[in-house]
């Protein structure tokens, strides 16, 4: 924290060094600690401690944020986010200099914004608290993050997950990361996904599609669990949940405009460390590979589905495994699109899930961040696929073996 703010930034593996001790320390108190020492009155303080020194730092190898406040500037001026691209501003004399300065840093300003009305209301409250300063929103996902963990804990003491490995959440050097330094909505969406998992357990079936609703509306993600926790309930709830995301939408389609333009070029174009989708690019068309994948990812999905709707009682659905799929077969995977799936990783813990987590954070590993010549400033080197991937694998494998021997005692 105190490096990200000073004129000579930290450089890329001084970050790695950094996060290889915050690892290291986590893992030993995760592996090392008796069962009666990891206390959620610990977990809580030490998350919360953690958070506070990202809050305290300026965010890291990322310009996300710039979008972020900006959004929030023209949803308070003029009542809607959508539809006008960034670009369409430059050399507008009436934009305050203070939000001439975000224009000017904001990445693909020619792309509409992409985030959901969930989302935009969260950029929008940032601007009502401090108009074209992150800090705002670092505060508010924090606050949000923890009553994640909270609830994680609360699923804890129903016995649904173990508190070691909520511990391993709250502590995560990637959720402190993303989160805390470099203020990304997905938390958001996040949290609201499993409180709505977590009402859906508890058969409090308005809030639960309340919740997914406003889940959704955050990120589009969301609609995967959305078949697992509709699944069995009645008309009259799935009319609650279409009607929640119609009062989300609406207001900005009556405007006309909403997130779907700025979408639509996302998955049209861009493309950045993906595994199978840009492996496959060397021998097929973007739009056959696409094609191909979705048609798989289909067919586990339906299997999936299937499998979970021969409970008798509804239970959490295996997000991890959802998720996990989307983003092996997906163009598009940045770090941040993790905190989807370390919830349920919580839930259903797996070796290749928090690896996946640590491995991840090589993506950061790009052309500009390694401030070199041989590659483009958005490029990932081979070698960062290798290890990024190779070590996913690795952990599969292992897990396999250790399940198959009987060894695997999560």
């Amino acid at each position: 924290a105190w490096l990200s703010a000073q004129p000579e930034f930290l450089s890329l593996w001084g970050f790695y060094a950094l996060l290889a001790v915050c690892l290291s320390s986590t893992l030993i108190v995760f592996w090392a600690s008796t069962e009666k020492a990891i206390t959620p009155l610990r977990i809580l303080g030490w998350a919360l401690c953690f958070r506070t020194i990202g809050f305290l730092g300026d965010p890291l190898w990322e310009d996300d944020f710039f979008r972020y406040l900006w959004d929030g500037y023209r949803f308070y001026e003029t009542g809607s986010p959508y539809g006008i691209a960034p670009s369409e501003f430059f050399g507008d004399s009436s934009i305050p200099e203070k939000f001439r300065q975000l224009l000017a840093q904001i990445n693909y300003p020619n792309v509409p914004t992409i985030y959901g009305p969930t989302a935009e209301y969260s950029f929008l409250l940032g601007h009502l608290v401090a108009p074209a300063k992150v800090w705002s929103l670092q505060l508010f996902y924090i606050l949000v993050d923890m009553a994640l963990v909270m609830l994680l804990l609360r699923l804890s003491s129903m016995g649904l997950a173990n508190i070691r490995w909520v511990l391993l959440y709250a502590w995560s050097p990637l959720v402190v990361k993303e989160l805390a330094f470099t203020a990304h909505p997905d938390g958001l969406g996040a949290m609201l996904l499993m409180a709505a998992l977590y009402f859906r357990y508890q058969q409090q079936f308005a809030l639960a599609v309340v919740m997914l609703a406003l889940s959704v509306g955050a990120k589009v993600f969301a609609l995967l669990l959305a078949p697992f926790l509709l699944w069995r309930m009645g008309l009259r709830y799935w009319t609650i949940f279409a009607l929640t995301l119609l009062a989300l939408y609406v207001p900005f389609i009556l405007r006309g405009s909403s997130d779907l333009a700025g979408l639509i070029v996302f998955a049209r174009e861009w493309q950045f460390n993906s595994s199978i989708y840009g492996f496959m690019l060397q021998w097929f068309e973007p739009l056959t590979v696409k094609l191909m994948l979705a048609g798989v990812f289909l067919i586990i999905y339906t299997r999936l589905f299937w499998l979970h709707s021969k409970n008798t009682l509804w239970q959490i659905p295996r997000g991890d495994i959802i998720f996990g799929l989307f983003f092996l077969i997906a163009p598009v995977v940045n770090a941040w699109y993790l905190l989807w799936l370390l919830p349920f990783a919580v839930l259903y813990p797996s070796l290749w899930s928090w690896t996946f987590s640590v491995s991840v954070l090589l993506s950061y590993a790009i052309g500009i961040n390694l401030d070199s010549t041989q590659y483009q400033p958005l490029e990932l080197p081979l070698w960062v696929y290798i290890i990024e991937y190779g070590a996913v694998s690795l952990a599969v494998f292992v897990e396999y073996e250790l399940r198959r021997t009987g060894r695997w005692n999560p």
